[in-house]
């Protein structure tokens, strides 16, 4: 899918998703979980456009209501632009769960390690994502600010982080199992950590932004609105609710787990990268000058090696 001309009005970040993506994991074993997670990270930064900038709320519903069913007759009941994405969802979904069952084999009987189950959570999650995304925009909609205690469990779905978790695990092989895509799906408190960071690192340094062009409430909105502080106290206390997360993240990593070392490492690194890219601004958004160096260093430039 050639984005710019497909799909001029979103963002085309092509290659600033698989400079995250390669955040996420850098190895060489891990090449096909690295091809299909920047292929699905390139679809959810599209789909995130359309719920916040260019669907009408109709349409949106009706997207939602086909991804649900995930089936490719539904297309007829799309805008034409949204045909373009929703057939690429498609075919990145099955041209990966075909990739599996080559790695993994079929399913049978006596083989649960199949290529099935893991494209199943993978596309639990997308349709997961998609309906926080419709919650956000029916509020947007409607010019409702909600409680925090209301947005944030839609927030750290629609942060994008749970599906990305999920989705991260598929392509490494036998070492996941079902119990592993449970855990993802239960928003365990490790992987809740993450969502965490993501979701209100995006929130501090995205406000102005997005509100200027029209954008749901973010944390910080819901925060200044209900408890009716300053702009810096609520920044201050977002901050220090990612400060508890990352802690949590680190003891996760401290005790004892049923999960090996390579699973942990997707959500912390998943972390990582946001702490990256959002620290000081949004550098996805604003790609031009710190991603771009970053991209520029480590897939331009060579390594001195003396």
């Amino acid at each position: 899918m050639n984005v710019s001309s497909s799909l001029p009005f979103v963002r085309d970040r092509l290659v600033e998703c698989y400079f995250w993506i390669v955040g996420v994991y850098f190895e060489p074993c891990y090449s096909l979980a690295r091809i299909f997670m920047t292929k699905v990270m390139i679809l959810t930064s599209i789909i995130d456009d359309f719920y916040d900038v260019y669907g009408t709320l109709e349409e949106l519903q009706l997207f939602a209501d086909a991804l649900e069913r995930w089936d490719i007759t539904e297309i007829n009941q799309l805008p034409e632009y949204m045909k373009v994405c929703y057939r690429e969802v498609l075919n990145v979904y099955n041209e990966m769960e075909e990739l599996m069952r080559h790695e993994l084999g079929a399913p049978t009987s006596n083989n649960r390690r199949s290529s099935s189950y893991h494209i199943q959570y993978a596309k639990e999650g997308m349709k997961q994502l998609v309906r926080a995304y419709l919650v956000e925009a029916k509020w947007l909609d409607k010019g409702y600010t909600p409680k925090v205690e209301e947005y944030m469990p839609n927030a750290l779905i629609s942060a994008g982080y749970y599906s990305l978790t999920t989705t991260s695990f598929v392509g490494m092989g036998k070492m996941v199992s079902e119990e592993v895509f449970e855990w993802a799906m239960s928003e365990a408190n490790f992987v809740r950590a993450s969502a965490i960071i993501c979701r209100l690192m995006n929130d501090v340094v995205s406000r102005k932004f997005e509100q200027e062009r029209g954008h749901v409430a973010s944390a910080m909105e819901c925060y200044m609105n209900q408890y009716g502080l300053p702009e810096e106290e609520v920044e201050a206390e977002l901050n220090k609710q990612v400060e508890e997360a990352w802690k949590e993240l680190n003891k996760g990593l401290l005790r004892p787990t049923a999960f090996p070392m390579p699973i942990l490492m997707r959500v912390v690194n998943l972390s990582r990268m946001i702490y990256v890219l959002y620290k000081h601004e949004d550098a996805y958004v604003h790609s031009n000058k710190k991603t771009k160096e970053h991209i520029t260093s480590l897939f331009v430039h060579p390594i001195p090696i003396s």
